[in-house]
């Protein structure tokens, strides 16, 4: 691509990086003289048309945006099957390598580009735009040190109907919300808690979560706290600490609820540590000037006296206070006079017997329903609650009642792997429970997931855990060792594969012994005769020494051949060290007298065939 030009305007001048979808290069705009960073779709995604819609939808994303906190977007174009976004050029560096550099960063640093990034956000959430994928690999930090959230691929319109896609989880693992863990719907508030982990990370140099694969990193968003920033670095002060564990809560409802709240208590934490003064600006309410106020006293008066319009007027206004603050006494004591209450713990019970002692006291009853793990009907909140002080007659109590769990639709995980499974439990509401059990099966792959508890299609409360039994494939069959005495290398392993066993190639050693070949196996372990599961690797020595010495000895053959009138064949076979080898074979008849000498290794024995017949047998020493 390097000197490339695209859309004959924008010549490619080198490759920046990239990530999974695209590669970034550092351009030139020949129109307007000026360098552009240009981001280019990877080859291998240009016919997949999820896509090609998601590189379009940041063009879509960003172009609605205008904020210099943003990276803005010039252009975009195809062409010769090459899809591209031009986009501001930032000069700088992104924040992760920042916090690789630095290890960590001060806390006034780090509130001043967090406070940059909500203000982007802030920004892009009032024009229905939730990012999802906030991470210091996405925040540019320019050369006078501000800080352009860039991007946008993976963000979506906040009324769409879902902001996840159905067959994964969106964003990146280590700044991803509980609530897109468990595969639900992202908001604003899941862009202020990637905010929070990203502040931890620039206080402290580490992520709050960490684990052996996204898996693992998924479920301590859901499951764990991390240790308090300010205990990983005493220097972060607590008020700031306070700011960004709230930022981290679990429950979206406990967190700031705008990214401009959150900057805002940013700006507060750190102005508390520093015993700032906040001056507040004055007013647009103006004291009268003396002259004006003897003006006016002077015009009520008039040149005639007291008894002038503007008398009448000022003497009615008195009137008409003097009647409000008596009517007001009035009503503060008749206010006062209202009985007050204290009321009673409702937490527990049944909606109706709550509803009847509240109302027994003269108190007035609003109700909503929530999903919780408390059986359907019964309170579990209340507002206000018996730790709160006495209130006035009729008082409305506000109950939160339980609606019973949220059920959910336990889903297929068979031949599914544990990954998969995770992903799909968490798109339903539901949770792996870990470990995964495993055994055997005849048909399913290792590694496939062979049974579920609960089974498919059951309805249980969401956030359940569904255990699942993987395949460790076919059991192993059992196999006699073979006996490799006397083989070559190479023989054994051909003999092992035939019965699904294999030489310990890594575990050959060698001996000596006169009594058979160099090369030949001399000892085995297991033993001949041992049963062993099929797969299993048999450890072997080999001999290392020269070899027995060549013997000669001499064989007689007379009364051997039947005396029939027919001729015969005769053979002498040796059988050594070396193996079996047919040392003479010829045709005779009854009387011929044969002698012949023999050579061997070792130990043997020699037999004799008459038309393939054995009819005699000797050791050889």
């Amino acid at each position: 691509m390097i000197g490339k030009m695209l859309g004959n305007r924008y010549e490619i001048l080198e490759k920046l990086g990239g990530g999974g979808m695209a590669i970034v290069y550092k351009s030139r705009d020949t129109l307007l003289n000026r360098l552009v960073t240009i981001k280019v779709l990877r080859p291998e995604f240009t016919s997949d048309e999820n896509f090609i819609k998601r590189f379009r939808r940041e063009a879509q994303a960003v172009a609605s945006l205008s904020h210099p906190n943003i990276v803005n977007i010039h252009d975009v174009g195809h062409e010769d099957g090459v899809h591209y976004l031009v986009m501001e050029f930032v000069e700088g560096d992104n924040l992760k390598t920042i916090i690789k550099q630095k290890g960590r960063l001060d806390p006034a640093e780090s509130v001043r580009i967090a406070v940059q990034v909500c203000e982007a956000l802030q920004h892009a959430h009032e024009n229905n735009i939730v990012h999802r994928d906030v991470k210091p690999h996405n925040i540019l930090i320019t050369k006078q040190g501000r800080a352009k959230l860039t991007d946008f691929g993976i963000a979506m319109e906040a009324t769409a109907a879902t902001l996840t896609r159905t067959d994964t989880i969106i964003g990146s693992v280590h700044y991803l919300s509980p609530e897109q863990a468990r595969g639900e719907t992202a908001t604003a508030r899941s862009d202020i808690y990637a905010v929070g982990i990203l502040l931890y990370e620039m206080l402290t140099g580490k992520q709050p979560y960490s684990g052996d694969s996204p898996i693992a990193v998924a479920l301590k968003h859901i499951q764990e706290t991390p240790q308090p920033v300010d205990k990983v670095n005493p220097a972060v002060p607590p008020e700031l600490a306070a700011v960004v564990m709230r930022a981290m809560e679990k429950n979206p409802e406990r967190r700031y609820q705008s990214a401009g709240e959150l900057a805002k208590h940013l700006e507060m934490a750190v102005e508390d540590t520093g015993q700032a003064t906040v001056i507040l600006p004055a007013g647009n309410v103006k004291r009268a000037a003396p002259e004006q106020e003897e003006d006016d006293l002077t015009g009520a008066r008039g040149n005639n006296g007291w008894l002038t319009p503007r008398f009448w007027v000022w003497a009615a206004v008195i009137v008409l206070l003097a009647g409000m603050v008596t009517g007001g006494v009035y009503g503060f004591y008749k206010y006062m006079d209202v009985p007050v209450v204290k009321v009673p713990g409702v937490v527990g019970m049944p909606e109706e017997q709550a509803r009847a002692e509240l109302k027994a006291l003269g108190l007035q009853v609003q109700t909503r329903e929530v999903h919780s793990e408390e059986p359907r009907g019964i309170v579990i909140a209340q507002d206000p609650g018996p730790d709160d002080p006495e209130v006035k007659l009729p008082r409305v109590v506000n109950l939160t009642v339980s609606k019973g769990p949220e059920m959910k639709v336990v889903p297929n995980l068979h031949n599914l792997t544990v990954s998969d499974a995770y992903m799909r439990l968490a798109e339903a509401g539901l949770l792996l429970a870990q470990p995964p059990a495993e055994a055997f099966h005849p048909q399913v792959e290792k590694g496939k997931i062979i049974a579920q508890s609960p089974d498919m299609g059951q309805r249980v409360p969401k956030g359940s855990a569904v255990q699942v039994t993987v395949s460790k494939g076919p059991e192993p069959k059992m196999q006699k060792v073979p006996d490799l005495t006397g083989m070559t290398l190479h023989e054994a392993r051909g003999m092992l594969a035939e019965v699904n066993l294999a030489v310990d190639e890594k575990a050959i050693s060698y001996a000596y012994d006169a009594g058979y070949l160099k090369g030949q196996i001399i000892k085995q372990e297991p033993a001949a005769g041992t049963e062993v599961t099929e797969g299993t690797k048999i450890k072997v020595v080999l001999n290392h020494s020269p070899g027995p010495v060549e013997k000669q000895d001499t064989v007689h053959i007379e009364d051997e051949i039947p005396r029939d009138g027919r001729t015969h064949m005769v053979e002498i076979v040796v059988t050594d060290t070396e193996g079996r080898k047919v040392q003479y074979a010829g045709t005779h008849t009854a009387g011929d007298k044969i002698t012949k000498t023999i050579t061997y290794a070792g130990g043997g024995v020699v037999q004799i065939y008459i038309d393939g017949k054995l009819v005699a047998e000797n050791k050889l020493q």
